[in-house]
């Protein structure tokens, strides 16, 4: 029965936040030997000792028999710096950080080519998140070439030296480790089937000097995509008044303006314009932001 007590008492007066206050970054940290256990389950602390009386922090829990404290079902509150010592004398037995998260499942790779063809840019996610500090191994292959695919952010990496028109897939593999465990997933793709543009830059709507149903709608191609020249783009135009709920698309164009006729004189029109490879490979590119204008209401 005792036991049992020590047990029901750690949660309520132990409460450390998540978010990295309390005891979890005392200076203690540094002589604390690191124990990493998945969140849900008991998690028993060992101690080098025999019954040992455990603290938390400057809180003494109570005493507890070897081989050491079992947390129940544990949980982020039961995080921090925990230590037994002897009974009687208070010596120090031993001094334990406890982390707690889960092992990682494999990756959810996406991966497209925004600037093609010169390079793969692909992120991931990690469901449910870890909770513990996880590193990454990013690669591709290509037939019997494999590279790694040099890290971009936290979770993203980005690969060139691309060969167009290839009918051998791309694979990107990406590997999560954590102290709980590793998970691989991977991603395989032809490269013209992930070309993904980004949207249009610099939309302008302008009146036409004269001409009270029409504006001239002016864009340029999205700065990533480097040889608009070789690798056109097509682009398709959003539009509606002011106040409308449902809004008109027309297209696609390949020049970089259009006319838009039979405007409503007088009225605020809201445009939106979006790139997609001009052969139809892959996806269309979000929509641009909005840019707003008013046919030309005379001198």
């Amino acid at each position: 029965m005792k036991w049992l007590w020590v047990v029901a008492f750690v949660a309520p007066a132990c409460t450390i936040p998540y978010n990295g206050t309390g005891d979890r970054d005392n200076g203690d940290r540094a002589r604390c030997a690191p124990q990493h256990s998945p969140l849900g389950t008991e998690v028993l602390l060992q101690c080098p000792g025999g019954p040992a009386e455990w603290r938390r922090g400057g809180t003494v829990l109570g005493t507890s028999p070897a081989p050491g404290l079992a947390l129940p079902n544990a949980s982020l509150a039961h995080e921090g710096n925990y230590s037994c010592h002897h009974p009687g004398t208070g010596e120090t037995w031993a001094t334990i950080c406890l982390r707690l998260g889960y092992p990682p499942s494999p990756p959810a790779i996406e991966c497209w080519a925004t600037s093609y063809p010169q390079a793969v840019n692909c992120s991931w996610a990690l469901t449910p998140d870890p909770l513990l500090d996880t590193d990454f191994v990013a690669t591709y292959r290509h037939g019997t070439d494999t590279g790694e695919c040099e890290r971009t952010g936290p979770r993203s990496c980005s690969f060139g030296d691309l060969q167009v028109f290839s009918l051998t897939p791309y694979v990107v593999n990406v590997t999560a480790v954590n102290p709980l465990g590793t998970a691989s997933g991977i991603l395989p793709f032809l490269l013209e089937n992930i070309i993904k543009p980004d949207p249009p830059e610099d939309l302008r709507v302008s009146p036409i000097p004269g001409e009270t149903t029409k504006l001239l709608l002016e864009w340029s191609p999205p700065a990533s995509w480097p040889f608009p020249e070789y690798f056109p783009l097509k682009y398709h135009l959003r539009h509606a008044r002011d106040n409308d709920s449902v809004p008109t698309t027309i297209g696609p164009f390949e020049l970089t303006s259009h006319i838009l006729t039979d405007v409503e004189p007088g009225t605020l029109h809201h445009i939106q314009v979006a790139a997609k490879e001009v052969a139809d490979f892959g996806e269309s590119s979000a929509w641009s932001p909005l840019a707003s204008g008013t046919p030309w209401e005379g001198p």
